[in-house]
């Protein structure tokens, strides 16, 4: 018998808008934060404050489907609790971080 090579398959489709809780967290001071995409579409990802002040805006433009990853690099606020939003035309979810140094 004669068997292919092993091939790895990633496969787009049936995917569907998710926001992933940031990793790690607790974060110091480095965090990333996942999503994905089922079709191109404007994508705004803002991390907020305790008091719903916007302190960062991490993404702001057009992506194509898929999956993506933001970093977000906190060494410049203190410790807490904040919040990331992903708005992709009618889709938006919040998810909750914390900042410990």
């Amino acid at each position: 018998y004669e068997y292919s090579e092993v091939i790895e398959v990633h496969s787009l489709l049936n995917l569907s808008f998710e926001l992933q809780q940031n990793y790690p967290n607790p974060l110091n001071p480095i965090t990333k934060i996942a999503y994905t995409l089922p079709y191109q579409n404007h994508v705004t990802l803002t991390v907020f404050n305790s008091i719903g002040e916007i302190i960062e805006l991490l993404v702001n433009e057009v992506q194509s489907e898929g999956k993506y990853e933001a970093v977000w690099n906190a060494e410049s606020y203190p410790s807490g609790v904040y919040f990331y939003k992903l708005e992709a035309g009618d889709f938006v979810e919040v998810n909750k971080m914390m900042l410990m140094k």
